[in-house]
């Protein structure tokens, strides 16, 4: 009964403290980013948080944090060209906006993410960009409950409102069916990224649902989920390999996933037959042009959605509003006809 009286009305740290069964102090520690708590307090507060739906009280907040004009950026992977670029924008951008950058890394690691997002709220940064991983852990969920402006880039997660500043996936994915289609190819083995990443969910799912129509092999066999990581896709290529289903192209999710293909590819079959496989990719990665044969790509504009994230959680700082936006893709064709 005690239980949904809480969840009735606004809890408070004290209901977090109590739901958690800390100290008040340490409620209040854990809640506004200090590091002097132990590990397993600190999940059971950011647990009893989300739980309860914790939203810290806007004036007392404002009182205790005053304006630090910097914004926090946290990337997934900062070895893949694509949030390089991103962060290399977003950070120019930043400083129109008379913003300084603190630039984290994922490493594709929800773990490193959170303690990431944790260093950020120590350091009272005024918003928060973000591209995630997968699911919501209790101190993403802590972190929105703060009220902290928060805009997501390329990625999202299902349950957060936020505005996501990222690619038209679908576009992008409808670009390379067009070109496997034009270039004759039937089997076609796909290697993605994990469901839990929504770019790997929807370029997924787009394939799924456009392979039909153009003409493309439903065989199961020839599909593949690496990390988004090279060493990752390397491996997923090596299981398609293994199942000695025959194809004649290779489609990668992203532009490490490709780079892990490739590599995987020259080292099973050689280089000559691997050169006679097709290769496509989401990203275009500045060696494509020059390998051989060259990949032909889509072409992400990694930096509009820097500054498009940029610009949408300044406007929330500011308290307008902020709508997210889908930015549009080009393909780029080095086939041998297209280079004739």
């Amino acid at each position: 009964m005690e239980s949904e009286e809480v969840e009735q009305r606004m809890a408070t740290i004290k209901d977090v403290a109590a739901r958690a069964g800390v100290a008040l102090g340490t409620a209040s520690r854990v809640l506004s980013g200090s590091s002097q708590t132990s590990a397993d307090s600190r999940a059971r507060v950011l647990a009893a948080a989300a739980e309860l739906g914790y939203i810290a009280n806007g004036p007392a907040r404002a009182l205790r944090r005053a304006r630090t004009d910097v914004l926090g950026l946290l990337v997934s992977d900062i070895r893949n060209p694509f949030f390089s670029e991103l962060a290399h924008a977003a950070e120019q951008e930043a400083r129109r906006h008379g913003y300084t950058v603190l630039l984290a890394n994922a490493n594709e690691d929800a773990d490193q993410a959170d303690a990431y997002l944790q260093t950020f709220a120590s350091q009272r940064i005024d918003g928060l960009l973000f591209a995630p991983q997968s699911t919501v852990s209790p101190q993403l969920a802590a972190t929105v409950a703060s009220g902290l402006p928060l805009v997501f880039l390329n990625r999202t997660i299902e349950g957060i409102d936020a505005p996501m500043y990222g690619t038209d996936n679908a576009q992008g994915v409808g670009q390379v069916l067009d070109w496997l289609r034009r270039r004759g190819h039937r089997d076609v083995a796909f290697i993605g990224g994990p469901d839990t990443i929504s770019t790997g969910a929807e370029r997924r799912a787009a394939y799924l649902a456009g392979r039909e129509q153009h003409g493309i092999s439903t065989d199961e066999g020839l599909m593949e989920a690496g990390d988004f990581l090279a060493d990752g896709a390397a491996k997923a290529m090596n299981r398609v390999l293994d199942r000695g289903v025959p194809f004649t192209a290779v489609f990668g999710a992203n532009g490490p996933t490709t780079l892990g293909a490739v590599r995987a590819l020259r080292e099973r079959l050689g280089v000559e037959q691997a050169a006679r496989i097709e290769v496509v990719s989401v990203d275009d990665l500045d060696w494509f042009e020059f390998a051989s044969p060259p990949i032909s790509a889509v072409r992400q504009d990694a930096a509009e959605i820097g500054r498009l994230g940029v610009r949408g959680v300044v406007d929330l700082i500011a308290g307008r509003e902020a709508s997210g936006q889908r930015v549009p893709t080009t393909f780029v064709d080095r086939s041998p006809q297209a280079q004739q």
